[in-house]
């Protein structure tokens, strides 16, 4: 079976549109930074390493150091989707990203958005 195009697409190219898409709704590239963070375990340098290599996101999430232990917490549609329900597990960690910059976007605090 064929990969899903997401998943050899470089992390790289749609940070950008995370950061736009956010800052398009009065929100900062430190709090998309700090989603990224406390989902993946990542910290400044290591996100810029990824950054910097033009990692896919398969590579990203693999190498990711520790996926959050609330990742469970995140519920909810995005692209048409119950993100709780996807069974692909690297598609599922893409859609959390996803689902995670959306409610970003949509105003939510940063401490319901990272589940506390």
């Amino acid at each position: 079976m064929e990969k899903h195009r997401i998943f050899t697409t470089s992390f790289a190219s749609v940070y950008p549109h995370y950061i736009a898409k956010a800052e398009k709704k009065g929100r900062t590239k430190a709090e998309v930074d700090h989603i990224i963070y406390w989902l993946t375990g990542y910290n400044q340098q290591a996100l810029q390493q990824q950054i910097d290599l033009r990692n896919d996101f398969e590579t990203f999430f693999a190498q990711a150091p520790q996926m959050n232990q609330n990742v469970s917490k995140i519920t909810g549609v995005i692209c048409g989707y119950r993100v709780e329900e996807i069974e692909d597990n690297l598609m599922q960690k893409i859609r959390y990203l996803d689902k995670l910059v959306d409610e970003l976007a949509k105003g939510k605090t940063m401490e319901k958005i990272l589940r506390k």
